[in-house]
């Protein structure tokens, strides 16, 4: 259980934040960056939120509570020696990329294929999703990024992936099952 009594702690004043295990990095670090950009994606996710019921509500739920395991999981560098932090380590798993793929699989099921890119827009709840899938593409891009430097958890980068992914098909939902959607016309206002 996580208690936080005191917000402000005043550790972090010259520019340095503690990650997971104890270390200390500047608040511009890659793995910050990257966790961060997790933590943004969550908050877009509560403005979605806003306008989605049922069902997807539900499911929005799950992947709020999943962003903030996967935050846990990039803010601890070392997974080698996760053994040794006197605790469970909380690292995200492979069903949690399944769960989103069986998601993404039957929300697609009940929609048209495409014939031609799709605008962010429609419904309130659409044009929600689609902010959340560009900034779970840019978390995406920081921990890809940090991986080409840093141990990251693999599963941790296909979650992001898939995550943009079920972004895009619950967007297209929130369009009347894509009957709603936007479509791009190239070169539409050329003349």
């Amino acid at each position: 259980m996580v208690v936080l009594n005191k917000i402000y702690t005043r550790t972090g004043d010259a520019g340095e934040t503690a990650l997971g295990n104890g270390s200390r990095v500047a608040k511009y670090a890659p793995r910050v960056e990257a966790y961060g950009t997790v933590d943004e994606t969550n908050a877009t996710l509560g403005m979605a939120r806003l306008h989605a019921e049922g069902d997807m509500d539900a499911a929005l739920s799950r992947i709020q509570n999943d962003l903030f395991d996967l935050g846990a999981d990039l803010c601890r560098p070392d997974r080698d020696q996760d053994d040794q932090a006197g605790y469970p380590v909380l690292r995200m798993v492979e069903a949690q990329v399944k769960r989103l793929e069986a998601e993404i699989d039957a929300m697609n099921a009940n929609l048209e294929p495409l014939r031609s890119f799709i605008l962010p827009g429609g419904t309130a709840l659409s044009a929600h999703l689609h902010l959340c899938r560009t900034v779970s593409r840019r978390a995406e891009r920081l921990s890809v990024e940090l991986a080409a430097v840093d141990d990251v958890n693999p599963h941790a980068v296909k979650y992001l992936n898939r995550l943009s992914d079920w972004f895009f098909v619950a967007a297209r939902v929130a369009n009347n099952n894509g009957a709603d959607d936007v479509l791009w016309v190239p070169g539409a206002n050329r003349d």
